[in-house]
């Protein structure tokens, strides 16, 4: 991984006298991105910025690279997985001049022209200048795995791995896009199939699009594009092969692609979740990587933790519990040091527990400079199948596809809207009139190119900038074109088989993964039982001080216009009384186009700058089922247990119940119905919560009510958590 930055005069002329200073600027701005090594160019029209992280050819890999006449030079941020492959493949009498991946791309595009990024497999951008056509191009790889921003003004091209680099200069434009960002699906949420470029969020600025090369023209600005590789289309069948074709051919293109990321000079790692992706590249893998796994109170519930635990015991690999506690709570600067990292208003939880744990990986073993990854494999495989339908088969995944395409089709109607708008549960005019001429299988073709642009908007960008943060590269063996490729050629008649619940990768694992491991279910990253644990702490993070970050988001002239302020922070109320009343995403989204709106106009200091943070720290864990309280009490902030403790309500508790109801119970948080007890499903939870009298403890309430602890620990020390009841010693209570 590397950082890119530089510009470019598109009118004939010479750049002016002060671009090394705007070259240095720019540099340090992508700083973290390479932390080994910075250099710069500054040639007749064009300038160059390169900061570098070695992990191939560490002594002799530097850039620019050059070509033997000097007609080609090259910055590239990434790697080249094949180039060993396709330098074999050059012409006779070409010299390899390092052991870089990246130098064979000179060679090829001198050989191929336009076409040089046809067989390289990889994960790159690229900024090429030609000199003898006179002309720049830059280049991404097929899913936009590497980021590689532009603006273009009358005079100049500006361009970086990250906007902040393009900030540097005065005439970049910095206005956040906040019309373009709340109507983008991405932000919103809805479940939309929507398709087309990633959205950068500021006006004025573009993302090279994924496989492709854009030519621009030094003379007159004039600019072409060239598709070397596109999304593959869902109909082009191979009906050749069998279910078991399919998968054996799946298995053997993964175990590849693995290798293919493991290559390095340097020492790689693995964050390993538990789940079947992360878990198929460490059983894969044929480096033997240390592991590190997230151990917070959402993973901790979910199980995620506690199977990344137990699939490195298994394979015999390392494994680090990195904890975040449930008192960790961000502050101000810290999320707005990781916001401009991300440079996006979709950071979130999520994102922050990713930072983190690369943080912790920097700090314990510096020499760790690339991460292995599970992520791309859902988007691709099926692993939102069982999600999308709901409770039902793959007929009701089809059926359900079909609904969020028709969805989609309605806000472009016009005069048939009305027939949807009367008759949706039962349409009475035909679906392909609804359609508007699309055809119904366009549907499972939309969702795949929908997951497409998801992963580059969301999956592939965050994942590049949490790593880059820590001077890390992020590689991710699920996003090779020949798998997506494969499953994309699926038939239909065998998507039941292969695509749903991700079959084809999981019966593929069959003999290096106990069943227990390959057929878990999807779990994410940190929803579930448990995201009540990450809600309370990030609406913690935005109530600190007074509701500052919070107000400070709301304090931008742009913000006032778009942000309901009120309602803003009534939903912050409604988060802080019960985390489990909505998502705190949705306020962290507004939140953060507030801030990055300020941050444009004023560029923080650039992130290998940023102020210092406390490191997670890991917990060594033997065995999980014998250290299991001890863990929970570590994570959860959990008081030791013993019977003597004392429940009692808090006092914005009210428990209710209803004539006619006599095995409900509604818990009232501050006068509003938050909880429902159901007795008929917990008779023993509602007994003693009927039983909670500040006086008697633990032990003397469960002899009173005639059930063991073990039947109602669980909701009991999740409503102490929750804030429900107090658990006080009884001298305390006394």
């Amino acid at each position: 991984m590397c950082g890119l930055a530089g510009l470019a005069r598109t009118d004939g002329r010479m750049l002016p006298a002060d671009t090394d200073d705007l070259l240095r600027r720019m540099a340090h701005a992508v700083a973290h991105r390479g932390p080994d090594e910075q250099e710069t160019l500054n040639s007749g029209p064009v300038g160059l910025a390169f900061t570098r992280l070695s992990l191939v050819d560490p002594a002799a890999g530097g850039q620019p690279l050059h070509s033997p006449d000097g007609n080609v030079v090259l910055i590239a941020n990434g790697e080249v997985y094949n180039h060993r492959e396709l330098a074999a493949g050059l012409p006779s009498g070409v010299r390899m001049r390092t052991g870089s991946d990246c130098e064979v791309l000179v060679h090829l595009y001198q050989q191929k022209g336009l076409r040089f990024l046809d067989d390289v497999r990889g994960m790159f951008a690229v900024v090429l200048w030609d000199k003898a056509r006179n002309r720049i191009l830059f280049a991404r790889d097929r899913f936009g795995v590497k980021p590689l921003f532009y603006h273009q003004n009358r005079e100049r091209l500006v361009f970086g791995s990250e906007m902040k680099a393009l900030f540097q200069d005065p005439a970049c434009p910095r206005e956040v896009d906040w019309s373009g960002a709340l109507a983008d699906q991405a932000l919103g949420g809805a479940p939309d199939l929507v398709d087309g470029p990633p959205n950068t969020w500021f006006r004025g600025i573009e993302l090279v699009p994924a496989g492709t090369i854009l030519s621009f023209d030094l003379a007159d600005g004039s600019s072409a594009s060239h598709r070397y590789w596109s999304f593959p289309d869902i109909g082009a069948f191979r009906d050749d092969l069998s279910a078991d074709e399919f998968i054996g051919r799946y298995r053997e293109l993964l175990s590849e692609s693995v290798r293919e990321c493991e290559t390095s000079d340097v020492e790689l790692g693995l964050f390993l979740s538990g789940g079947v992706d992360s878990a198929a590249v460490a059983a894969l893998s044929t480096i033997r990587p240390r592991t590190f796994t997230a151990l917070n109170g959402s993973t901790l519930v979910n199980g995620d933790s506690e199977h990344g635990h137990r699939a490195a015991l298994l394979l015999g690999l390392d494994n680090h519990q990195v904890v975040f506690d449930t008192r960790r709570v961000p502050s101000a600067e810290e999320w707005k040091d990781l916001l401009w990292l991300l440079e996006s208003p979709q950071c979130s939880p999520e994102v922050f527990y990713k930072r983190e744990l690369y943080r912790y990986v920097k700090s314990e073993f510096p020499e760790i400079k690339g991460m292995l990854l599970g992520g791309g494999s859902d988007e691709f495989n099926g692993g939102y199948s069982v999600t999308a339908a709901e409770g039902g088969d793959w007929g009701g995944f089809l059926s359900n596809l079909d609904e969020m395409a028709l969805r989609d089709h309605r806000h472009r109607m016009r005069g048939t809207a009305a027939w949807w708008e009367q008759s949706a549960a039962h349409p009475l005019v035909r679906a392909d009139v609804l359609r508007d001429g699309a055809r119904a299988d366009d549907s499972y073709q939309r969702f795949w190119r929908w997951k497409y642009r998801d992963i580059q908007q969301y999956n592939c960008w965050h994942e590049d900038r949490t790593a880059a943060g820590s001077g890390i590269e992020a590689r991710v063996p699920f996003l090779d074109h020949r798998l997506v490729e494969l499953a994309a050629s699926v038939p239909p008649e065998l998507r039941p088989r292969l695509i749903w619940d991700k079959r084809i990768l999981r019966d593929g694992l069959a003999d290096v993964l106990p069943r227990e491991y390959a057929d878990r279910p999807k779990v994410p990253f940190f929803y579930g039982d448990g995201v009540h644990h990450t809600y309370r702490a990030f609406a913690a993070m935005l109530a600190a001080n007074g509701d500052a970050l919070l107000e400070e988001a709301l304090s931008g002239a742009r913000a006032k216009e778009y942000i309901d302020a009120d309602n803003a922070r009534a939903t912050l109320r409604a988060l802080q009384d019960d985390p489990t009343s909505g998502h705190v995403e949705f306020l962290l989204r507004v939140v953060n186009l507030g801030l990055l709106d300020q941050m444009a106009q004023q560029p923080p200091a650039a992130p290998v700058d940023a102020r210092p943070a406390a490191v997670p720290t890991a917990l060594a864990v033997t065995d999980w089922d014998a250290e299991r309280r001890a863990i929970e009490a570590h994570v959860l902030n959990r008081a030791e247990r013993h019977g003597a403790l004392v429940p009692t309500l808090h006092d914005s508790v009210l428990l209710l119940a209803e004539p006619g109801e006599p095995d409900v119970r509604y818990v009232l948080v501050n006068g509003e119905i938050q909880y429902v007890v159901d007795g008929s499903e917990t008779p023993a939870w509602l007994r003693m919560l009927d039983a909670i009298d500040g006086e008697r403890g633990i032990d003397e309430l469960l002899a009173a009510v005639g059930c063991p602890l073990s039947e109602v620990e669980e909701p009991l020390f999740e409503s102490a958590e929750l804030g429900v009841i107090t658990l006080a010693e009884p001298a305390a209570r006394a």
